[in-house]
């Protein structure tokens, strides 16, 4: 199964995120099918840029989203 979700990257307590399409089986910071943007919680306010146009190809693909990058899909405004 194909799912959408965070790969995390930076320093030391200073994460920030890729969005990426992935393999259900490989690893969290593992390898990865597409990378679809990123989210940075460390900016005020936290920034999430994510191409609505590959997102909406895979979701149609039948990628399924983890929890949080649904969260961040509705934030953003590509699920309603």
């Amino acid at each position: 199964m194909v799912r959408i979700r965070l790969k995390r990257m930076g320093a030391h307590k200073k994460p920030f995120y890729r969005v990426v399409v992935a393999d259900q089986r490989s690893p969290r910071d593992g390898r990865f099918i597409e990378e679809l943007g990123y989210y940075d919680p460390m900016t005020e306010p936290k920034t999430i840029k994510i191409d609505a146009e590959k997102a909406q190809k895979w979701l149609n693909d039948g990628a399924q989203p983890t929890d949080t990058v649904k969260a961040l899909f509705k934030k953003s405004g590509i699920l309603e």
